[in-house]
């Protein structure tokens, strides 16, 4: 369970009871006569410091608005319908116009502390040494961790979970946790608490989490998230990526503890998220990027950019001018990096991925090979990126890894259909029942009963639909079994061009340039 230093745990309570008679809104607090101040200690006075000095950074920070793209600064502030674009004129307006609401927001802040406060004294008193094993078996320590939802009704908790008004939340955290073991007990009893679906990883290094439901269950799950000692110094806001969607896409929940928040397949210890490449956020990113687009000669450039997702995911969608791996897991790159580690030398990495939790220990694992002159990925991933730069430099649909597959930000189509070559990219299963391959198939080709990745799959479910009894089929087809593990890129690599794009190849073999024909397969049976 979180845990803190004796001294903190100790006066907490005492802090908060200290100003819980006192009216928070008095100018006498917020300037403390000083008699008050007498008959407050050093650890109190520094307590209320804190919980004003967060209540008003939190007000701030529900003033920004993004800065315009031309402006070196990311963001501008809007407030009484003014717009301020320094943070000394936010912070002089918010100081003096807006004092009772500071006042409002730091009472919240001191209740926080108040519930932290009883929550660290329970478990305290449970067990000295071991608060969190101690925790993990009696259900009621987890139960201290779950919103109070007794004022809301079943009904309003759960409408909304579909597609149209629901949402998916998508996040990850870094950090070291003591009891994977408890944190995987409580995320089990908090979601199943407020109805989400969908998958949490849960290690020593940290928690990755992508849940959906109701807005209002998505809303709540972010605050207790936020609230949580063992995530607040490291979580915020921000950090939660939102997109339409909700319980509906996700077949169940899935909570579990794994050696890897992400499978990466290389041990923590050996490379650790505390080292990874420096971060840019989407405005830096997009400067960078749209500087490489510049250059004249893009091949004998210093920079590469460089997809850290698998062949499937930037078929559908890239950024222009990367370079996309062809390969089927991200366990596979550090393998990648290895094999074709004389392309990245005296290079300046720029890498991202979906939400950047793969850069975090895929930017770390390359910065330890010593190659690169900089090693650089793209802050809160490809999804916060489209949030600023919808019409940026990324085209095409973002792949996600539940029921929708995608989600669109802009109208760009990159990908192919398999089989006639129109433009199509929205993926489907493979019709063949033991093959799990993701094929581009559009309405027409459909219509027309091609429906699987390719002739093998095809000629497997053709067979299967004239004799239904006979299942004994091996999973495997043209598209996994001809593929190059890991591939090894042309040191003069041909990379995706920043304009014009082309169409990629037809099967499933990944972002591959180069003119490929389209499947030629049999007309299928009508029986």
């Amino acid at each position: 369970m979180p845990s803190s230093s004796p001294d903190q745990e100790d006066d907490l309570e005492a802090c908060v009871l200290r100003f819980s008679d006192l009216d928070l809104k008095s100018t006498s607090l917020i300037n403390p006569s000083s008699s008050l101040k007498a008959e407050l200690d050093i650890s109190t006075k520094k307590k209320y410091s804190f919980a004003k000095k967060k209540a008003f950074a939190l007000l701030v920070k529900t003033k920004e608005v993004p800065a315009p793209p031309f402006e070196c600064k990311e963001k501008w502030w809007k407030c009484c319908q003014q717009l301020f674009t320094d943070q000394t004129s936010i912070h002089r307006h918010v100081a003096t116009q807006h004092a009772d609401e500071i006042c409002q927001e730091t009472v919240l802040v001191l209740k926080q502390l108040a519930a932290t406060s009883s929550t660290f004294k329970s478990l305290k008193s449970t067990d000295q040494r071991h608060p969190v094993q101690e925790a993990l078996t009696h259900n009621h320590k987890v139960s201290a961790w779950l919103p109070d939802i007794s004022c809301i009704s079943p009904d309003e908790l759960i409408s909304g979970q579909d597609s149209d008004d629901g949402e998916v939340l998508l996040y990850y955290c870094y950090c070291d946790l003591e009891d994977p073991a408890w944190i995987c007990a409580w995320q089990t009893a908090l979601c199943q608490h407020l109805h989400l679906t969908g998958k949490v990883r849960i290690a020593t290094e940290g928690i990755n989490g992508t849940v959906g439901g109701s807005k209002l269950a998505t809303r709540l799950y972010v605050e207790i998230m936020l609230s949580c000692p063992m995530f607040k110094d490291y979580l915020c806001k921000d950090d939660f990526k939102t997109s339409k969607g909700g319980a509906c896409c996700f077949p169940e929940l899935r909570v579990g503890v794994f050696e890897e928040i992400v499978p990466m397949g290389i041990s923590p210890k050996k490379v650790s998220y505390k080292k990874p490449g420096i971060h840019l956020s989407p405005g830096e990113f997009h400067k960078e990027v749209e500087k490489y687009l510049s250059q004249a000669n893009q091949e004998q450039s210093d920079t590469i950019l460089l997809d850290c997702r698998n062949f499937y995911e930037s078929k559908i969608g890239r950024f222009q001018g990367c370079l996309a791996p062809d390969i089927r897991k991200f366990s596979y790159f550090p393998s990648y990096v290895d094999k074709n580690l004389e392309l990245f030398k005296e290079k300046r990495v720029l890498m991202y991925c979906t939400g950047g939790i793969r850069c975090e220990r895929g930017s770390a694992y390359l910065k330890a090979k010593g190659v690169c002159k900089e090693v650089f990925q793209l802050k809160g991933g490809i999804h916060k990126y489209l949030e600023e730069f919808p019409d940026g430099f990324y085209k095409g649909k973002l792949f996600v890894f539940d029921e929708r597959y995608a989600l669109s930000f802009n109208s760009d189509i990159v990908s192919d259909c398999s089989y006639c070559g129109a433009p199509w990219d929205q993926y489907r299963l493979c019709s063949t029942p033991q093959c799990r391959q993701l094929v581009l198939t559009c309405p027409t080709c459909q219509g027309q009963g091609f429906t699987a990745c390719c002739v093998t799959c095809q000629d497997k479910g053709s067979r299967q639909a004239a004799n239904p009894g006979h299942s004994s089929f091996k999973e495997e087809c043209e598209c996994t079994a001809r593929r190059p593990r890991v591939p090894r890129e042309p040191l003069q690599r041909e990379r995706i061009p920043s304009s014009a794009e082309p169409r990629l190849s037809v099967d499933e073999d990944g972002p591959c340039l180069g003119e490929r024909p389209r499947l030629d397969l049999p007309k299928p049976s009508q029986s």
